[in-house]
This record gives structure tokens, C-alpha cells and sequence, in this order.
């Protein structure tokens, strides 16, 4: 029996009063629709008095836009809110290179748990996250009322709510991290998350100033420690002009030694600990769950075995 938005919300409206006994709880709010959408539920039934949501900021590792949301969201929704710094621990997470799920655990998750003092967190977790399909609805004392729903249920809620998101221009499925695109490791953040910090948000304020389109837009770090090669991704490919004037002032990153912008399929080479070589499944996941939808052109993965741990 299919069940209309209206009987859903109520739904998650009582298991979220009877999940936190009617205490006050945090919200581990990142301005995105599934954040904004649990935030407005709690406030629903428990009151704003008892919902506080908190935000991790990672210093220049997290877009400028995606910040101003997060405060215009929290005055429309008249949310009590905190930012918290997360910059140090994220780039002691991802010194040794990418792991975004551990970075989501320990840099975001961890410090907005050490921020609630006991209180319950309340997450966006959905069918569409990865751990969220394979995670609790309760547990260790976060709470994922919106773990069975997936985004086109979420955003069903939204439009009942009338909550409105404002994209970043990163991608309109999942965006808000900068270093998401540095693929390799954060080894020295003067130099390699420089690059993945200024590229990316000079990318999305060049296509923004040309009121330009686009459903997804980065620059992938890449290349040796020693050289930073910027990959460019927009979609749908600009044209030739416009491709020229995003060369040209990306070509200003002193950090970035090479920018080649995509416009045909590449081939990716991927250096992997013995653990995750041996993980077919793992890394299907890597390449065609992580990897692909942020490249705006067809992608092949060579994996190469390194001693590295």
C-alpha cells in the first residue's frame, strides 16, 4: 500500500518524539535538503526551544555559498544554530589520502556528538547515503529518522514544508566538501588542499558570474605528490569561449601545475592498499558510486596494488 507524503511525515513526526522521549536533541545540519529536512520535523513536534543544530565548518575546505545557506536556512526556519570547527581533524583524517566516510564519522559526525553533550544527533541519512543502507536507525547515540525514505521522498517533504535549497553548483545530488575532489593525499594541506579549496570555488564563481548552467561543476586534484594536475568537470560542456576564460584564471592557482579540461573519457590509475584491491565489491562502489557521478565524462579505473597502508 503505497503511503501519500502527509502519512509519512506524521509517521516520522511520532517516532521522533517517542525516539527522543520529548528531550532536546542536535540536528547535524549541513544547510543540505536532508539536514534542513530533519531539522524542520524535529522543530514540528518538539518545539524550537528544544532542537539546536549544528554545523562543522572546514575553514576553506567548505564553499563560501554553501555557508551563506546555512545561515539564510536557519533564519527561515528560525533554527537555533552553531558552527564548530573542523578543518584540524579533517585533514589529520585524510593526510593518507581520501576516506570520506571516515572523514563524515570522525570530522563532522564525531565533533557534532562531542558538541551535544549527551543529547541526541539526528542525522540525514537516507537510502541514498552509503552507510545509511547499511547502518542503524539508533545507534551510539545518533538517530536517522529518515533512514527508510530515499531523495525523492525527502524532497516530497520539502515541497511540503515549502522548504526551498539553494544548489552550490557542485552537483545537485550530493555536494558541500572540497576535498572530496583531491584525489590523493591531503599530505600538505598548503599545497594540495589549496588547490582543491581555491580551484573549486573559483570554478563555481566563474560560472556563476556567467550565469551559466550547469548540473555539475569541479576540479579533480590528481597527479604525483609533487605536482597537482587540476581535471576540470562541467556538465553540460560549455562552450569553447567559456572554456578558454576558466583555463585562463584557473591557470592563477599557484598550486596547480597543469589543468586539462574534460571533454572525453579518461582513464583513471588507482593505487590501493591490499585490503581494498582484494575488494571487488569495494571498489565497484569507489569507481562506479564515488568516482563517476562527480566526472562529467566516462571514466576507466586501472588498480594498481601499493604496500602503502
Amino acid at each position: 500500500m503505497m503511503i501519500n507524503t502527509k502519512d509519512k511525515i506524521n509517521n516520522i513526526l511520532k517516532e521522533i518524539k517517542k525516539t527522543s522521549q520529548g528531550e532536546e536533541i542536535v540536528v547535524a545540519f549541513s544547510g543540505g535538503l536532508d539536514s534542513t529536512v530533519v531539522s524542520a520535523l524535529a522543530i514540528q513536534v518538539l518545539g524550537r526551544e528544544k532542537v539546536e543544530a549544528i554545523t562543522v565548518s572546514f575553514g576553506e575546505y567548505s564553499y563560501s555559498k554553501g555557508l551563506k545557506n546555512i545561515q539564510s536556512i536557519s533564519k527561515a526556519l528560525d533554527l537555533k544554530s552553531k558552527l564548530v570547527q573542523g578543518k584540524t581533524e579533517q585533514e589529520q583524517v585524510l593526510k593518507k589520502g581520501p576516506a570520506c566516510n571516515k572523514c563524515t564519522r570522525v570530522a563532522k559526525l564525531g565533533k557534532v556528538k562531542k558538541e551535544a553533550s549527551g543529547r541526541l544527533v539526528l542525522t540525514g541519512s537516507n537510502q541514498s547515503d552509503t552507510w545509511g543502507k547499511r547502518g542503524l536507525k539508533l545507534y551510539n547515540g545518533f538517530y536517522a529518522p529518515l533512514l527508510e525514505l530515499n531523495k525523492e521522498e525527502i524532497r516530497k517533504i520539502a515541497d511540503y514544508f515549502d522548504i526551498k535549497i539553494l544548489q552550490i553548483g557542485e552537483n545537485k545530488f550530493r555536494e558541500g566538501c572540497k576535498l572530496k575532489h583531491l584525489l590523493k593525499p591531503l599530505a600538505v594541506p598548503h599545497y594540495h588542499g589549496q588547490a582543491a579549496a581555491e580551484a573549486n570555488e573559483l570554478l563555481l564563481s566563474i560560472l556563476e558570474q556567467e550565469g551559466y548552467d550547469s548540473v555539475l561543476a569541479n576540479v579533480k586534484i590528481v597527479g604525483l605528490l609533487s605536482k597537482n594536475i587540476g581535471l576540470v568537470n562541467v556538465f553540460p560542456l560549455p562552450g569553447e569561449k567559456l572554456k578558454e576564460k576558466i583555463i585562463e584564471e584557473l591557470a592563477k592557482v599557484k598550486t596547480l601545475e597543469k589543468i586539462d579540461f574534460l571533454d572525453k573519457p579518461i582513464k583513471l590509475i588507482i593505487k590501493a592498499n591490499k585490503g581494498q584491491f582484494d575488494n571487488q565489491h569495494s571498489r565497484y562502489w569507489l569507481e562506479k558510486g564515488r568516482l563517476q557521478p562527480d566526472f562529467s565524462v566516462p571514466i576507466e579505473v586501472e588498480w594498481l596494488l601499493t604496500t602503502n597502508k
